[in-house]
């Protein structure tokens, strides 16, 4: 008898972001996108939080060295097909995820590397140190593939105050990332606009009227890595991660804590029925 073929490994995905101990956001939520999209994933924390529904009570970051560390055991064995980055929290560990990143992400036709410039919590936390935000447009910007802020975000970074997602994605590249993905979950219009350099490109996106879209923000921009790590072109991927950020809402824990619920990017009720 034949032996059965082995079956092809799956794509590799990393994201290097901080810990939510509630299970919602960070490095627990990309980690399930990347699942959800047939991607194994790998992580580098470089920061974690005390968190749950309601806020952030406290944030213990990592030592620079050993979020290199954790960069280059991965890179050395497992490498990834695309990358991501959420939380970053300090402009010490900015600079040295962009050291470790130089090499691989710097050029265009490098590994792809999805930005997610995380700077509020959804509860309103601060996430990303005042004077880190120059840090972060400075060393990470240049070796993004796409960028991925929510509208208050990307008006916050550009220090525009319209609702025009073009002009803003127009801004966001002109401070140095290779595309922009201005997310569709804040403000007038629910559309996704993506602009890559080149071309606009709308898509629109469904919003649901759930109160559970912690982590939705995490979801979309980690799906969107875990699509690229298969294959997908730019738009392609946006297209897909849109979708899988709008099911895990749609599907999000109502009522498991005081505040607003994660989303639920593995849809685990249907796994357990009553």
């Amino acid at each position: 008898m034949a032996d059965t073929p082995a079956p092809a490994p799956p794509a590799l995905a990393l994201t290097i972001a901080s810990s939510d101990s509630g299970g919602g956001a960070g490095i627990q939520a990309d980690l399930k996108a990347f699942a959800r999209c047939g991607v194994h994933g790998m992580s580098a924390i470089v920061a974690l939080t005390a968190q749950n529904t309601t806020g952030v009570t406290a944030i213990h970051e990592c030592p620079p060295a050993f979020v290199t560390a954790q960069i280059e055991a991965v890179l050395s064995d497992l490498p990834p097909a695309a990358i991501k980055t959420g939380m970053l929290f300090s402009e010490p560990i900015i600079a040295a995820v962009a050291a470790a990143l130089a090499d691989i992400c710097g050029d265009p036709g490098g590994t792809p590397l999805v930005v997610d410039p995380v700077m509020l919590a959804s509860s309103g936390s601060k996430l990303l140190k005042d004077d880190a935000i120059g840090a972060l447009v400075e060393l990470i910007f240049p070796l993004a593939t796409v960028i991925t802020p929510n509208l208050m975000e990307a008006q916050a970074l550009t220090g525009l105050h319209t609702e025009d997602r073009a002009e803003i994605a127009e801004a966001l590249v002109a401070m140095g990332a290779r595309g922009a993905l201005v997310t569709g979950g804040h403000g007038r219009e629910a559309i996704d606009h993506l602009f890559d350099g080149k071309r606009h490109v709308e898509l629109p996106v469904v919003r649901h009227v759930v109160a559970a879209t912690h982590g939705a923000g995490c979801t979309h921009s980690a799906a969107l890595a875990a699509r690229l790590a298969r294959g997908d072109r730019l738009e392609v991927a946006a297209r897909r991660a849109a979708a899988v950020a709008g099911d895990a809402v749609l599907h999000g824990l109502v009522g498991i804590g005081a505040g607003d619920g994660p989303v639920d990017a593995l849809n685990v009720r249907s796994m357990f029925p009553r």
